[in-house]
C-alpha cells in the first residue's frame, strides 16, 4: 500500500471540511443552533477529535457554515442578476424565488444565510453579527431589490414567504419542497396582486 500524496490529502481535508460543514448546517436546524460539536462528529460519521481539529468550537463552525452559505447565496444573486437583461415580469420574479428554492432545498447552508437574516443574526456573537447583517444587505438584500427594482418592503414580504416555508420543510424533516407554488406565494406577496 503506497502512501497518500500531498494532493490526495488535500482533497480528503476539503471532502471531511464539507462533509463537517452541511451536517452542521442541518444540525442548527434541528437543534435551533445549540448543538455541540460532539454531536457533529457522531452525525458525520467521524471522531470528535476529527472535528475537533477542524473546528474546535461551535462558534468557529457556525461562522464558517455561514461563510460558505453566505458565498453560495452571492453567486446565486449574481447569476439570477445576470439572467436579467430587460425590466423584470412577474415571469422572470418567479423564476428567481424557484431558483432560490432550488438553491435551499439542496443546500441548507446556503437557507441558514436566510433563515438567520430573517432574525437578524441573533445567534452569533456582536461583531460576528454586525459583519453578517452588513454582507447579507450588499450581497444578496440590495442585488435582490435590484432585480425585483423595487425600494420598499416588497422585497421583504417576497423573502418571508420564501423563508417562512423552506423553515417548514427544514424543520419538520419533509421530503419534498412544493417550489412552484411557494414561488408563486412569494410572487404573490412582492407585487401584492389580488
Amino acid at each position: 500500500m503506497c502512501p497518500r500524496t500531498k494532493e490526495q490529502n488535500e482533497l480528503i481535508r476539503v471532502q471531511r471540511r464539507e462533509q463537517i460543514l452541511d451536517v452542521a448546517a442541518r444540525s442548527y436546524f434541528r437543534t435551533g443552533g445549540s448543538f455541540d460539536v460532539r454531536d457533529v462528529a457522531r452525525e458525520a460519521g467521524l471522531g470528535y477529535g476529527t472535528v475537533y481539529h477542524y473546528y474546535p468550537n461551535r462558534h468557529l463552525l457556525i461562522e464558517d457554515v455561514l461563510g460558505s452559505g453566505f458565498e453560495r447565496c452571492e453567486q446565486a444573486v449574481a447569476d439570477l442578476a445576470n439572467t436579467s437583461g430587460s425590466p423584470p415580469d412577474a415571469s422572470h420574479l418567479l423564476r428567481c424565488c424557484q431558483a432560490l428554492l432550488r438553491l435551499w432545498q439542496s443546500d441548507a447552508r446556503a437557507f441558514l444565510v436566510f433563515k438567520m437574516a430573517a432574525e437578524h443574526y441573533a445567534g452569533l456573537p456582536e461583531i460576528a453579527r454586525h459583519t453578517a447583517k452588513r454582507r447579507f444587505m450588499e450581497g444578496i438584500y440590495v442585488p435582490l431589490q435590484s432585480i425585483a427594482q423595487c425600494e420598499d418592503d416588497s422585497v421583504d414580504h417576497m423573502l418571508a414567504v420564501l423563508v417562512g416555508c423552506s423553515g417548514l420543510y427544514y424543520y419538520a424533516g419533509n421530503s419534498g419542497l412544493d417550489v412552484d407554488r411557494i414561488a408563486r406565494l412569494a410572487i404573490h406577496a412582492i407585487t401584492k396582486e389580488s
